[in-house]
């Protein structure tokens, strides 16, 4: 059975930085991408970054320079490394894994930016 657990959110002040990991198990052979969303109070879930089983990897334009995706050799696990954080970077951050018939989404970890 496919799971996505999400750790490392926290509370940090404003252009600190904070690096946020996703362990999916199950089956790994399926998959085409994973990616990091988000979603603050009374917004719609957006996209934050994403990265193929090649290590192609493309970001939004609100997090480009700041934050970097990147995996590991076994394309189980995914990280997220952000910096120089705002607090409209405040949000719940959420996995995604997307195979060929199928996607996944984690349990999401709270992200705060404030003084």
């Amino acid at each position: 059975q496919v799971q996505l657990v999400e750790s490392g959110g926290g509370l940090v002040q404003p252009g600190g930085s904070l690096r946020l990991s996703c362990a999916t198990s199950g089956s790994i052979v399926s998959i085409t991408h994973m990616a990091w969303w988000r979603q603050a109070p009374g917004k719609q879930r957006e996209p934050v970054a994403s990265i193929t089983t090649s290590g192609r990897t493309s970001y939004a334009d609100s997090v480009k320079g700041r934050f970097t995706i990147s995996s590991n050799n076994a394309k189980d696990t995914v990280h997220l490394q952000m910096n120089s954080l705002r607090p409209e970077d405040t949000a719940v951050y959420y996995c995604r894994r997307v195979d060929s018939d199928l996607e996944y989404w984690g349990q999401g970890t709270q992200v705060t930016v404030s003084s």
